[in-house]
């Protein structure tokens, strides 16, 4: 069956073969598009009312339709209507109604950014263009269920350190706020000579019951001054500076860059993207500005004719291996295969090296737990011998 043929690849609007350019929504072209996200809700999906799961299952829905040969709008009223979350049926309804009256499948889907991503719109957009948007959708529900795993790894990796840690200190706090001072009471009504341990540990105790709001108003301030630091274009850039040169933490955060962005222009690149667009796009999806600066001038020097692996080489930002991957890929027409053999070598290595972090950062939770509650029952027993001593003398 030839391309012109294949109805699940041509429903779409006529509009949808509009040139890049003119199919960008309003607000990109003003200028005045939509205020950007925090990176934690970024990559975690907090506060979406639609999550990546949601979308990576309409993905996988569309495709599937669509390779049954079921027109694009038809499938869109079936999804709707059996979508149990009101927020994507309420997108979804209003895709299909543009797709209706005209407009383009990628138009649509521009109209939510926070639902859509700008490597979505845009393979979405190639498709339109090449007949191929069945293959596409499979394509972006394979990349987003690869990413929604790496996302659950690195939650699952560091949920027990960080149960650990709170568990901690909500102990710490509830011993020094209202266990301490009821000992220091029975001391004082026996007038207990007490020990050096004992005496510091209800100084501590004395001071945090009696300073917890100078306590909290410097925590608040610094946090305060931590967003204000850290805080608009400038300050967003130095706290990204500051992670990728931050120990262990700066090398996960860049196997976790690398791995994104590799994957995703390569589901681009085998979207039929143009090259230089396909860049554009997937450096976005790092959400780091230190890589996106780097990045836009190794776009600026492929617009200039320096091919693709070397202003990449150049940007020092990727590890060797994937230099060369990169390199072999452009040199044998096989990008879109090695920059996916990359993606999957780099979340191999992310999961090696996360297991192996929390294996080291277990033990030191621990240990400081333990260190903590030992020094409170040492102070305290060594109080009760001294009070028993003193009775008994």
């Amino acid at each position: 069956m030839t391309e012109s043929d294949r109805p699940t690849r041509t429903a779409t609007a006529p509009r949808s073969a509009m040139p890049f350019a003119e199919m960008e929504p309003p607000a990109s072209r003003n200028g005045s598009g939509p205020k950007t996200t925090p990176w934690y809700k970024k990559e975690f999906n907090i506060g979406k009312a639609v999550k990546a799961e949601d979308l990576m299952n309409f993905s996988r829905q569309t495709a599937s339709f669509l390779r049954a040969g079921i027109p694009l709008v038809d499938a869109l009223a079936i999804l709707s209507e059996d979508n149990n979350n009101k927020a994507m049926v309420a997108i979804v309804e209003g895709i299909r109604v543009s797709l209706q009256q005209g407009s383009g499948l990628a138009v649509s889907m521009a109209r939510h950014p926070k639902v859509f991503p700008s490597y979505y719109v845009s393979m979405v957009r190639s498709a339109e263009l090449t007949g191929r948007l069945d293959d596409t959708m499979d394509q972006l529900s394979g990349y987003l269920e690869r990413d929604l795993e790496a996302k659950r790894k690195v939650r699952s990796a560091m949920t027990y350190p960080a149960v650990v840690f709170f568990m901690a200190m909500g102990a710490v706090v509830v011993l020094t706020t209202f266990v301490l001072p009821q000992f220091k009471n029975l001391f004082n009504d026996v007038g207990a000579k007490l020990p050096f341990t004992t005496r510091t540990l209800l100084g501590f105790s004395s001071f945090v019951s009696q300073w917890w709001w100078a306590i909290l108003l410097t925590v608040l301030t610094i946090v305060g001054g931590l967003i204000g630091l850290f805080g608009g274009k400038w300050g967003k850039r130095r706290r990204d500076a500051l992670l990728l040169r931050a120990p262990v933490i700066g090398e996960l955060l860049d196997y976790v860059i690398v791995e994104r962005f590799c994957r995703v222009l390569a589901a681009m690149v085998q979207a039929g993207v143009p090259l230089p667009d396909a860049v554009g796009v997937a450096s976005d999806s790092t959400n780091n500005r230190i890589y996106q600066e780097k990045l836009a001038e190794a776009r600026t020097e492929m617009m200039r004719g320096a091919g693709f692996a070397r202003p990449i080489a150049a940007t020092k930002l990727f590890p060797g291996a994937a230099n060369q991957m990169i390199r072999v890929g452009e040199s044998t027409g096989t990008l879109d295969r090695q920059l996916q053999a990359a993606a999957t070598l780099y979340e191999r290595e992310l999961t090696y090296k996360l297991k192996r972090f929390t294996d080291l950062f277990e033990p030191a939770v621990i240990i400081a737990v333990g260190f903590v509650v030992g020094f409170v029952a040492i102070a305290l027993v060594q109080a009760m011998y001294g009070v028993f001593n003193q009775v008994q003398a």
